[in-house]
């Protein structure tokens, strides 16, 4: 890890972040062992993903972004107990996060959703998708009346 030159600004931008909910790593298929270099942390406001051994690289993704989250295991994950997390967002750099062999799937995808829901509430953040428009739709609106 690197030195912290400023421990007061280092604080403030943990606690924005928000508290730690859940630290999870991703797995190997063969009996759900942790040896990757891949880590997630999910917490209150924001989910980070770690990878790299030599470089090592965080993505952050802020919880109001997360627009809807899939779950997915083949049989394999289900007899180690693993399972996929698919996330589609509204971020820049990745429109789909995937969260790949993780133990207690099913508990962290209801709290990303419950959790992205709230911080949507918080930021007063409006999600327009698909509100009835089609783009094959001839119509004038003045037609309409």
């Amino acid at each position: 890890m690197t030195k912290i030159v400023n421990p007061e600004q280092y604080a403030h931008s943990t606690e924005a972040k928000g508290q730690l909910c859940y630290n999870e790593r991703k797995r190997l298929l063969f009996l759900g062992l942790p040896w990757t270099f891949t880590k997630y942390e999910i917490r209150e406001n924001i989910l980070t993903i770690i990878k790299g051994f030599f470089t090592v690289t965080e993505d952050d993704c802020y919880m109001y972004k997360i627009t809807d989250v899939e779950i997915t295991s083949t049989l394999w994950q289900r007899m180690a107990g693993l399972s996929t997390i698919t996330l589609f967002t509204s971020d820049v750099t990745d429109k789909t996060i995937v969260l790949k062999n993780i133990k207690h799937g099913r508990e962290i995808k209801d709290f990303l959703f419950q959790a992205s829901e709230s911080a949507r509430i918080r930021r007063r953040t409006v999600n327009m998708q698909n509100i009835g428009f089609d783009a094959d739709d001839n119509t004038d609106i003045d037609d309409m009346t």
